[in-house]
């Protein structure tokens, strides 16, 4: 049996409608499972290469600025210090995703292993407080990227006469383009990262591949590249160490991973797969994250080494020509001004729709949360709307960092490292929990570099870890906010009832059901009779009029919706139902609504509480009990606007 939970009202403008055009393909699911098939409902799965390029606009893009921030942090080092930022990718970040998509495939990330950790309210503030961290990541991410292609674009000799001086406008120019085409639909967001990236990787190919001709016909590039180095360090050992130092300022090029996992319900997987068992999915999720690591590990070490020993180091320095652009630099230099330009279009495009990964991942791993704890409203399940207020927000990210490269990348490390931390701690946990030796050790020197890296970069840019904690302070007001505001709605998913509760209901005597709430513990004859007395003293029934004792237990108050789970049995002549639920109103209200016949409706008898409003208010919101006669009259107020169809609450003192 379900529970008559509506959904949501018919939307009353064209504008609404379209906004809200998700929501009537996706009816209220009754379980976790359901509610994944419904959310599949509203966006088409595609190959996992399609998806790559969508999860890649981020993580190639990097190769647009990657060599010269390689350049300016190592200098000659470059190429080892890229060597270290690959062979922390290949052996570090690829295994350890690699087993968050095995153990998280549907969409919620690394987040939700460790929302399996913890439980009740430390559970879902451990969650909100990571959301912030996506939040940060992802949204400086969207920011971020428009503003480095709007200064491609305003620093481009065709292009510089027209938009000098207007890169903030042109940034919010590109993020509301990159809001229009996500308005329209994933499937041609997917389309525009397919054509963007193929391009980009293919030209700067072309690019990569002319560098290494070059470099290979001339031999001395790399006697006098050696020479350099043998003056440098001492030792191999200190060459090495240094190129270890130098990787906090290159974990940027880690960025991608957390989004390859939060797209994965957008993969397409096998015919059989199932919510529960989606093997295509997730080997095809693996496919993803295995060959976006491998081109982009090519293409750093490719790159960083023809930058290195074809550009001159003072050309990498602020104002410099090949200063966050190298290979744009080669591009023009070697390949002529008609090529460079065609790369200076892919460049801007790819860095453009950069945003395009991490709004994807926005949409995808907000609505699995968020709502689900009650701590959003629930259009927040749609793209549309969602997809306005992230927009709405990087928006006035933008005009707070004045579309400004440079003050943002500190946020942007920091959300990145920071969910690459606890994904790296989620997959150590779990091979503790799963008794693997040897993976439990490997992840734990994972964990033990990302925690070094972030603590790194935090030192060395504070206001990462300051814009961070502002997104979570954001977060929480806003889940507080809603949580409150959602307190009187039914939310119940389902009510189910075992075999002796539904022959206890079937066989009851006498219509309209009276129930009386009564507190669980008692467990003798003596018990239940001595409460029936004082049951029948406050709500005045008389003698020979039978009633049925209910009980509810709850669960985990912190859930916002359930299914409540019914037993029934008998203690001596006494009828008694026992509930489960999150909530004692709505358990109570759902269970009432789902009793209705076509007669009179059910009837519950409860008393007053003595404790302060204040107090009970608190308990209602924290452990789901409170003054339980206005609750649940309230809750059922709300359901049921038809008084003649609606429960009736008697309360007694």
């Amino acid at each position: 049996m379900t529970s008559p939970r509506p959904p949501l009202p018919p939307a009353s403008s064209p504008l609404k409608r379209w906004l809200l055009e998700d929501a009537s393909q996706a009816p209220p699911a009754e379980g976790f499972y359901e509610q994944e098939q419904a959310a599949q409902s509203q966006h088409h799965t595609h190959p996992w290469w399609q998806v790559m390029c969508l999860t890649g606009v981020d993580y190639f893009s990097t190769l647009g600025y990657q060599p010269g921030i390689a350049a300016l942090a190592a200098g000659a080092l470059s190429p080892f210090a890229t060597l270290v930022l690959v062979l922390v990718t290949l052996l570090g970040a690829l295994p350890m995703y690699r087993r968050v998509a095995q153990e998280s495939p549907h969409g919620d990330g690394s987040i939700s292993m460790l929302e399996r950790l913890l439980s009740f309210w430390p559970s879902k503030l451990l969650v909100l407080a990571l959301l912030g961290f996506v939040a940060t990541g992802f949204v400086i991410t969207i920011t971020l990227s428009a503003a480095d292609a709007a200064a491609h674009m305003t620093e481009n000799p065709l292009l510089k006469s027209a938009l000098e001086g207007k890169q903030l406008l042109v940034t919010m120019a590109l993020i509301l383009l990159l809001g229009a085409v996500f308005l329209k639909g994933f499937k041609e967001a997917i389309g525009i990262a397919v054509v963007i990236v193929i391009a980009y990787l293919s030209l700067s190919a072309v690019v990569v591949g002319k560098g290494l001709l070059l470099v290979l016909a001339q031999p001395h590039l790399f006697s006098d590249w050696f020479s350099v180095l043998g003056h440098a360090y001492a030792s191999p050992l200190a060459l090495i160490g240094a190129a270890l130092l130098v990787f906090p300022q290159l974990a940027l090029g880690l960025s991608g991973f957390e989004t390859g996992v939060v797209v994965m319900p957008l993969i397409k997987g096998d015919v059989g797969d199932t919510e529960a068992q989606p093997a295509g999915r997730i080997r095809n999720g693996r496919k993803l994250l295995t060959g976006a690591a491998l081109i982009m590990s090519v293409f750093l070490i490719a790159s960083s080494l023809v930058t290195t020993l074809l550009i001159p180091p003072q050309a990498f320095q602020p104002g410099g020509e090949a200063n966050g652009r190298a290979l744009a630099f080669l591009a023009h230099r070697q390949l002529g001004e008609l090529f460079g330009t065609v790369y200076d279009a892919s460049t801007i495009a790819i860095l453009w729709f950069a945003g395009a990964s991490a709004m994807a991942g926005l949409l995808n791993i907000v609505p699995r949360y968020l709502p689900r704890y009650g701590m959003a409203p629930d259009w927040a399940r749609m793209s549309r709307p969602l997809v306005l207020v992230f927009i709405g927000i990087a928006l006035l990210v933008t005009l707070a960092f004045r579309a400004n490269v440079d003050e943002q990348a500190g946020a942007y490390a920091t959300g990145v490292l920071a969910l690459m931390t606890s994904a790296a701690v989620a997959v150590t946990l779990s091979a503790i929990r799963h008794k693997e030796r040897g993976l439990t050790a490997a992840f734990a020197l994972i964990s033990a570099v990302f925690i070094y890296t972030s603590a790194v970069t935090v030192f060395s840019r504070p206001e990462g870890l300051l814009i961070a904690l502002l997104f979570i302070a954001a977060i929480l007001a806003v889940s507080v906010a809603s949580r409150v505001q959602r307190s009187f709605e039914l939310r119940v998913s389902s009510v189910v009832f075992d075999d002796a509760a539904k022959t206890l209901l079937r066989e009851f005597p006498i219509r309209p059901l009276r129930l009386v709430a009564h507190d669980p513990g008692a467990a003798t004859v003596q018990d239940y009779a001595e409460a029936e007395l004082e049951s029948r003293q406050m709500a005045h029934l008389p003698d020979n009029v039978p009633f049925i004792f209910l009980e509810v237990r709850v669960e985990d108050a912190s859930e916002f919706s359930d299914v409540v789970e019914v037993t029934g049995f008998q203690v001596g002549p006494y009828s008694v139902l026992r509930a489960q639920g999150s909530s004692v109103p709505n358990t109570i209200a759902a269970l009432m609504l789902n009793l209705r016949g076509k007669g009179a409706p059910p009837q519950v008898y409860m008393r007053w509480s003595d404790d302060s409003p204040l107090s009970l208010g608190l308990r209602f919101l924290l452990a789901g009990q409170g003054d339980m006669p206005p609750l649940t009259h309230e809750i059922l107020r709300r359901a049921e606007p038809d008084m003649e169809r609606r429960p009736i609450v008697h309360v007694g003192g």
